[in-house]
């Protein structure tokens, strides 16, 4: 079983930063990628920014610039350096790991939140 444990949630004011972490623990396998979700209420789940396990990386269009994704060198530990937030960024936060197999196991944290205040 793989566990997901996030931290670094947290409220900071518009223009401030914030760096949210996520560590793999448990029967940790090889993750292909890594990624943060974010879900505001009343709306969907969506993927803020991915890293595969090369290094490449992703964003949503409105983090773009803003927001870095990393992955520490055991490839078991994301991390999301949020700069620049605005109140639409608040939402709870949520990591995930997807796995190598086929279907892939999708794995994912408990989330934290993250509230921008104006």
């Amino acid at each position: 079983q793989v566990q997901l444990v996030e931290s670094g949630g947290g409220l900071v004011q518009a223009g401030g930063s914030l760096r949210l972490s996520c560590a793999a623990s448990g029967r940790v396998l090889v993750f292909s990628a890594m990624a943060w979700y974010r879900q505001a209420p009343g709306k969907q789940r969506e993927l803020v920014a991915i890293i595969s396990r090369s290094g490449t990386t992703n964003y949503l269009d409105s983090v773009k610039g803003r927001f870095t994704i990393s992955m520490d060198n055991t490839k078991t530990a994301v991390y999301l350096q949020m700069n620049s937030v605005n109140p639409e960024d608040t939402a709870v936060y949520y990591c995930n790991a997807r796995g190598n197999g086929f279907p892939p196991n999708d794995y994912w944290g408990q989330g934290t939140q993250v509230t921008v205040s104006s």
